[in-house]
């Protein structure tokens, strides 16, 4: 079945809110199977409010509204749709019940408050409409059923859309939807986007059920391999071969099939396996690899310390990089990295210390070493390794990738030296 989710609420166009809901119910849709065509948001303005619901109801099985189920004058979802789908609006007692229920609870507290006319507006539903009780707010919510169509009218405030999804609306399409959509993720780092998909371009060519979705990320690239199927059980059957056939061709580059672990976790686990600790000697990054490590929780276990050595001054004082490698190789150098890493290493007696020294910009560039250039260096047991790198992008985006390949490079490390 084709979904499609329609967001309604000026504030929403204007930024003043952030719009939780569309990305809460896409999840949702594609937890059910639901093939999720289009997003949309509209204002509260009738004739645009109009345009948006009628195409939304020819194009698509199932359409879920959120938002616009209030009392006010621009409350206008529950109107606007009875008309488009040619239904007239009645008076439900079990919702005005409800919402007097409702209200006088809030007056008890609030007695400055009072109950006005204009919230009875909210009992008011398309005749031959599914009510669904509202827990948390007055607004019901409503399901209309047409011609094999169901708009699903649901209030805006996520705490009160998401438990009627949960305990209402998600049974309700399940009934419609017996088939699941499941997937899984294999991440991947030290490999371009480009290489990854030429080395998938057959497996996505023969692909029917599952598929295989590549995502680019700062660094990493993340395959998505999604199945349908009336279980989660026949699914990972579906899922499975596919999994191996990527670690068959992507080997160690795998750094983790579990979607909601991170490269940086991923690493401290490989350094506690093996009874290392580290130490970080940060320059142009500034703290922020040392920042990734320690919102890992259990840091402490393998993370001695780290170093921001911004300046020639510290690089000399607190990790002993020698004045000389400095005065002629520069600060931003392999053979600065590598000393950073050393020095780090030695200062603190950590296994493993890794250094990153780069020109972040805007400023700072030079034809040999434009904006960009950065060194990272690891030193693992007395061996050290320095990786030169020239990325593009403002200052952030430079830092950032930097983090990440100090990273992937401190992962490569571990595991070389594991054989």
């Amino acid at each position: 079945m084709i979904a499609e989710v329609v967001c309604v609420g000026t504030e929403i166009l204007l930024g003043n809110i952030v719009n939780t809901n569309s990305a809460y119910l896409s999840e949702q849709c594609a937890n059910l199977g639901l093939s999720l065509y289009y997003q949309t948001v509209v204002g509260d303005n009738d004739e645009r409010m109009t345009e948006v619901i009628r195409t939304a109801v020819n194009r698509s099985d199932v359409v879920i509204l959120s938002g616009g189920l209030g009392p006010t004058q621009d409350d206008l979802t529950k109107e606007i749709t009875a008309e488009v789908m040619e239904k007239k609006l009645i008076e439900d007692a079990h919702s005005r019940e409800q919402i007097q229920r409702h209200l006088e609870n809030y007056v008890k507290t609030q007695p400055n408050r009072k109950i006005t006319e204009n919230n009875w507006k909210q009992a008011m539903i398309p005749e031959g409409a599914i009510v669904l009780d509202n827990k948390n707010g007055t607004a019901p919510g409503l399901i209309i059923e047409d011609s094999g169509k169901s708009v699903i009218l649901l209030p805006g405030p996520p705490n009160e859309l998401v438990p009627m999804f949960e305990h209402q609306v998600f049974p309700y399409l399940r009934k419609k939807q017996p088939e699941i959509i499941y997937s899984k993720v294999v991440k991947i780092c030290g490999i371009g986007e480009s290489m990854v998909a030429t080395d998938i371009a057959d497996l996505i060519a023969q692909q029917t059920n599952p598929t295989i979705a590549p995502y680019a990320k700062t660094g990493e690239v993340h395959l998505r391999i999604t199945a349908q199927a009336k279980s989660e059980e026949e699914a990972d059957q579906l899922i499975d071969p596919v999994v191996r056939k990527l670690q068959e061709r992507f080997g160690r580059h795998i750094y983790t099939t579990d979607e909601h672990k991170t490269l940086e976790e991923t690493v401290l686990e490989l350094l506690r396996e093996r009874g290392f600790t580290l130490t970080t000697v940060e320059s142009c990054t500034g703290g922020a690899l040392s920042a990734r490590i320690v919102n890992i929780a259990g840091a402490s276990d393998v993370f001695k310390q780290g170093f921001i050595t911004y300046s020639n001054c510290a690089k000399e004082k607190y990790v002993e990089v020698e004045k000389s490698i400095l005065e002629t190789e520069g600060a931003v150098s392999s053979k600065c990295a590598a000393a950073m890493a050393k020095g780090g290493s030695l200062t603190t007696g950590s296994d493993v210390a890794v250094s990153i020294t780069g020109i972040a910009g805007p400023d700072g560039g030079t034809p040999k070493k434009p904006v960009g250039t950065v060194f990272i260096g690891c030193c693992i047991k007395n061996h050290t390794v320095v990786k030169e790198f020239r990325f593009n992008g403002e200052r952030n985006k430079i830092r950032e990738q930097s983090v990440v390949s100090a990273l992937i490079l401190l992962r490569s490390c571990i595991l070389e030296n594991s054989k």
